[in-house]
């Protein structure tokens, strides 16, 4: 086994520009006894763009996609001569160039077909990884630390399931041993992009949108490591959107299971399936701030210290739509909830809320997904209607089951607003509810006031 390190990854605005990437070089130096493994995002907005010109190529359009690949080459390249200087620029120059090159040729290959599969979206969605993990390397090496770039394709197998591939751990596990654990043991800082991974055959897949939290996590699990520190632009995980409340605080402390339910609610400052790898081996996840690193940031842990407040965090949800399935008494028997989800799963849309009745079931779902098609389906089994523009409001804390009178303290403080759904029991740690989606700033803003007025000082900053 390998000597003891930590896993450091960086997002996208942290590997923004030349500027960013000199301090993730100081914060990594900073951390260099701790054996540090780096693992980055795409630079800000790249993979957004890597899409786009996918996309056009697909429809035919190979001027534009060429001219979007131009404009990425031209930033790659302004940003790698600000970091090395003039002579170590010219030597990685070609290194660069190579990686357009290919991407190039790509382009030209989608849009002479005239189709986009999901495998080539993933070839092109790849190449913000692969560039933003040779240039930090290029930086750290020019800046006096000992890095080594390391290609997360030759270490994480995942399945082929492209677009949101799912890690083959035993198989990644062992890569990473024999691939990272020596440079780790030669005091070497290992480099790798998040987000990408290949298959058995060596094809490119990505783990989904917000995956390099997720390969940080893999890396850390796999890797044994003491911590994983998710750097970001962001002081921490807050007791809500500091956009919505400028009184939002710092949490210095959460459990797993709080910090999973705040991200799938709408908290962005972490991917939810981060914490899996993680939790499994029981592996400390913090979240820092790359433009102010004395921070001490958020602990993720597995079981948090007792909190004197109600709850941790309040998380909104927009962007939801509320779907009502009703169908007559004799309907609703054996099965029926069973045919429903059945509709859902076929037509591959994650529910997030449910409430049910003896004749009728709501259940809320992202407003992205097809649901004209899925009400065609439900509409076999009973009288479908759905209606949009809603949110969803999670309220996150510990043993809530246990609290008495904790749902009247908090519908009391919303006593006139019109609420649409409410959930409470499927978890010890969460009370959910849905509103009209304008209605989210003023109810988190009155949330806010009643139950974080006094905070508990060894749980929130």
């Amino acid at each position: 086994m390998a000597r003891s390190c930590i896993v450091m990854k960086f997002g996208g605005t942290s590997v923004g520009d030349a500027k960013a990437i000199l301090r993730v070089c100081d914060v990594v130096r900073g951390r260099l006894p701790l054996h540090p493994i780096v693992v980055v995002s795409a630079m800000a907005k790249v993979t957004d763009q890597l899409l786009q010109m996918a996309r056009a190529a697909g429809s035919g359009d190979r001027k534009t996609a060429l001219t979007l690949a131009r404009e990425l080459r031209e930033r790659h390249y302004n940003t790698a001569g600000e970091l090395l200087g003039t002579a170590l620029f010219t030597q990685f120059h070609g290194d660069l160039g190579a990686e357009f090159e290919e991407l190039e040729e790509l382009l030209r290959g989608i849009s002479a077909v005239g189709e986009l599969t999901p495998r080539t979206t993933d070839h092109v969605a790849s190449f913000g990884e692969v560039l933003s993990s040779k240039l930090v390397t290029a930086a750290m090496s020019a800046h006096g630390i000992e890095a080594s770039l390391v290609d997360s394709r030759d270490c994480i197998v995942t399945d082929n399931a492209f677009t949101r591939a799912t890690p083959l751990f035993d198989d990644t596990n062992a890569r990473l041993t024999s691939l990272v654990g020596p440079l780790v043991d030669q005091d070497r800082v290992p480099v790798m992009g998040g987000f990408i991974a290949s298959t058995h055959k060596g094809i490119t897949t990505t783990i989904g949108r917000g995956g390099s939290d997720f390969s940080a996590a893999i890396v850390g699990a796999g890797m044994g490591a003491d911590k994983i520190e998710i750097w970001t632009d962001v002081d921490g995980m807050m007791t809500t959107d500091p956009n919505l409340c400028p009184d939002a605080r710092r949490i210095k402390t959460i459990s797993f299971d709080e910090a999973a339910e705040l991200a799938y609610f709408g908290a962005k400052v972490l991917h939810p399936a981060t914490v899996l790898p993680a939790i499994q081996k029981n592996i400390p996840v913090y979240i820092l701030n790359s433009r102010n690193p004395t921070c001490e940031g958020t602990r993720i842990v597995a079981r948090a210290p007792h909190c004197k407040n109600f709850f941790k965090a309040i998380a909104a949800k927009k962007r939801i739509t509320i779907v009502d399935v009703a169908a007559p008494r004799m309907l609703l028997a054996h099965g029926f909830l069973k045919s429903i989800f059945e509709a859902f799963d076929r037509h591959r849309i994650a529910v997030d809320v449910v409430s049910t009745s003896e004749v009728s079931v709501s259940l809320t779902v992202d407003s992205n997904e097809s649901i004209p098609a899925l009400a065609a389906d439900l509409e076999r089994l009973a009288d479908v209607k759905y209606e949009g523009r809603k949110a969803i409001v999670c309220l996150v804390g510990e043993n809530l089951r246990e609290i008495p009178g904790i749902a009247a303290h908090v519908f009391g403080e919303l006593s006139d607003v019109k609420i649409r759904m409410i959930s409470q029991g499927a978890s010890e740690i969460n009370l959910t509810f849905v509103i009209d989606e304008d209605q989210v700033p003023s109810v988190v803003q009155r949330l806010h006031k009643a139950f974080f007025a006094e905070l508990d000082p060894e749980i929130f900053a």
